[in-house]
C-alpha cells in the first residue's frame, strides 16, 4: 500500500478518562476504530483535565484528529 497514491480524512474527537492522558488517547482511538474504517494515525491537539475541589485530578481530556482513508 506504502508508495500508492491515497486519500485520507481527519475528524476531531475527545477521549476521558479518569487514570492518565494515555487513557483518555487509548478510550478515543478504540471508540474511532469502532466506527471508522481504515484509521491510519491519530495527533493530539489538546490535552487538558478537571480538577477537584481537593486540587487532585479528576479527569484527563484529550482532543485529538483522527485520520482514516477514505475508500
Amino acid at each position: 500500500m506504502y508508495g500508492a497514491s491515497r486519500v485520507y480524512k481527519k475528524v476531531e474527537v475527545i477521549g476521558v478518562a479518569k487514570e492518565s492522558i494515555e487513557a483518555a488517547i487509548q478510550a478515543a482511538v478504540a471508540k474511532a476504530h469502532k466506527t471508522l474504517e481504515k484509521i491510519s494515525w491519530f495527533e493530539v491537539q489538546d490535552v487538558r483535565g478537571h480538577v477537584g475541589e481537593d486540587g487532585a485530578i479528576t479527569e484527563y481530556q484529550v482532543v485529538l484528529k483522527v485520520s482514516f482513508e477514505l475508500k
